[in-house]
């Protein structure tokens, strides 16, 4: 136990990569989720097959097999090398961004058919519809769901241990050199812990986010939206 404080010390070295991962992942998942989410609601049957092919392309493939194909394979094809921590963000941002586009959509045509008939009354566009009637209800259901896909994200970054960015799954294991390292277990709790804090962090940004956004328009957020974000896992 008296070397908790140089284990955190090491552990901690390797939190700007993480946090760099997850934020630059979560920024990705989210404009990719809004856009492969409305199309996939769009008119046109082209612009919802490409997002679909997209959806279920990067759904139904492994998150590492995608970093390598990212890292290792895709420099062979273009001649080009993507840095290693940059891959990790590109990879957690196209795979999440599908799980996304499923929440996207599913919340979008939560909206009562009401809503569309009556912003058809008043005149506007479908741009303006969407923009200024539908989505800020699809919002309210889309944050919990997105909490339960941010917080998966976070943890997908140890994946980007195996392509060398020291983030803080690869810096426990550089402190497992050699192996068999009997402080394992402090190690690897320290590991938990830290991942278990940041989650609570992510947790407690959407909720008051999603307070903001039910606040705009005027309704809490979905009791069934709460209960499915907690209780689904992302695979």
């Amino acid at each position: 136990m008296e070397n908790l404080g140089t284990f955190l010390s090491v552990l901690s070295e390797g939190l700007p990569e993480t946090l760099t991962a997850t934020i630059g992942g979560i920024a990705l998942t989210i404009v990719l989720s809004l856009v492969a989410g409305l199309a996939l609601l769009s008119p046109s049957k082209t612009v919802r097959v490409i997002s679909r092919i997209y959806v279920e392309g990067l759904r139904g493939t492994s998150e590492v097999v995608q970093l390598f194909w990212i890292f290792f394979v895709l420099p062979v094809l273009v001649g080009f090398q993507i840095v290693p921590i940059w891959a990790g963000v590109l990879v957690l941002g196209l795979n999440h961004g599908a799980y996304g586009a499923e929440i996207v959509r599913g919340a979008v045509q939560s909206v009562p058919r009401a809503q569309y008939e009556g912003a058809i009354a008043l005149g506007l566009s479908p741009a303006q519809r969407m923009r200024r009637v539908i989505l800020p209800q699809a919002v309210v259901e889309m944050l919990p769901p997105f909490n339960n896909l941010f917080i998966q994200l976070l943890k997908s970054t140890a994946i980007l241990s195996f392509v060398s960015v020291n983030e803080i799954t690869r810096q426990a294991q550089q402190v497992l050199v050699p192996r068999f390292n009997p402080q394992a277990f402090e190690i690897f709790m320290l590991l938990l812990v830290i991942y278990l804090v940041l989650s609570l962090i992510i947790t407690a940004v959407m909720r008051f986010l999603e307070r903001v956004a039910a606040a705009r328009v005027g309704r809490r957020p979905s009791a069934e939206a709460r209960r499915q974000a907690a209780g689904a896992g992302v695979a």
